[in-house]
């Protein structure tokens, strides 16, 4: 099977800070990645790379064999990006925007009204569609924000902390369906923090730290490598250049040796 994604050493920095390093990765349809890393390990600027939104970076990305750097368009068509945070044009509302994020894909209007009217009714957002996105809470913005990066039905999803603002029942749904796109044959690139979540729902889990891949495969595998223990356990073998208990000692001794003065209220 071709790689429907394949990175090969890829390097980036802003100035003389090198953010990634030699990253090589080839990733196959259907597969749910979960790409992990500590903060400033190089996770967003990898998805920003992938999106076509740093187009100045070392090193060759190929999506579906096209050449992200020659025709960066044509594989914007077929990835779908879900950002922790975007700007929603908030005085449209729900239904006003995503007609236009699917004009923009040139759905034909009818498909884009069905499509519309049903992914709203099935995140509990039908009866808001009408209603200005300056009056929506986090939720219901990152509801909106799922739908328009998959109203083009894209062979490649990409998800950067998608669950962050949604109700427990919303982080549910998204989990349903990452599983049923995959089984389709769509293939998931997911970065996160919540390491539980990742653990479920990746069949495949990279680490990054410093720029560099120090961990991959199955969550399976990296416990048979690294140890039984939950993925959480894992990330912090990996990761922590020091103890997290002791850092958190630490941070709690940092009030140890201040002596307590009780004002005198006879002054």
């Amino acid at each position: 099977m071709e790689p429907i994604i394949r990175i090969q050493s890829l390097f980036k920095s802003y100035g003389s800070k090198q953010v990634l390093n030699n990253i090589s990765l080839d990733i196959f349809p259907g597969q749910v990645i979960g790409y992990i890393g500590p903060n400033g390990a190089g996770k967003s600027t990898t998805v920003k790379i992938l999106c076509g939104l740093l187009p100045d970076f070392e090193g060759s990305v190929t999506v579906k064999g096209i050449s992200l750097r020659e025709d960066p368009l044509s594989v914007k068509r077929i990835i779908g990006y879900v950002p922790e945070l975007a700007e929603l044009y908030e005085v449209l509302t729900a239904a006003e925007f995503l007609e236009l994020v699917a004009g923009l894909y040139e759905i034909p209007p009818d498909t884009a009204q069905t499509r519309i009217h049903r992914m709203l009714n099935a995140l509990g957002l039908e009866a808001n569609m009408h209603q200005r996105m300056d009056t929506f809470s986090k939720g219901m913005r990152q509801k909106v924000l799922l739908i328009s990066g998959l109203i083009h039905n894209p062979d490649i999803l990409i998800l950067d902390e998608p669950l962050s603002g949604l109700d427990a029942n919303s982080v549910i749904i998204i989990k349903e369906l990452i599983s049923k796109l995959a089984a389709e044959g769509k293939t998931i690139f997911y970065c996160s923090h919540m390491m539980d979540v990742v653990e479920k729902v990746s069949d495949r889990i990279v680490l990054i730290n410093n720029g560099v891949i120090v961990a991959d495969g199955s969550f399976a595998s990296l416990q048979q490598s690294q140890g039984q223990g939950s993925l959480e356990n894992i990330f912090a073998q990996l990761t922590a250049s020091k103890s997290l208990h002791d850092a958190a000692a630490s941070l709690v001794s940092a009030f140890g040796n201040e002596t307590a003065t009780t004002p005198d209220i006879n002054e």
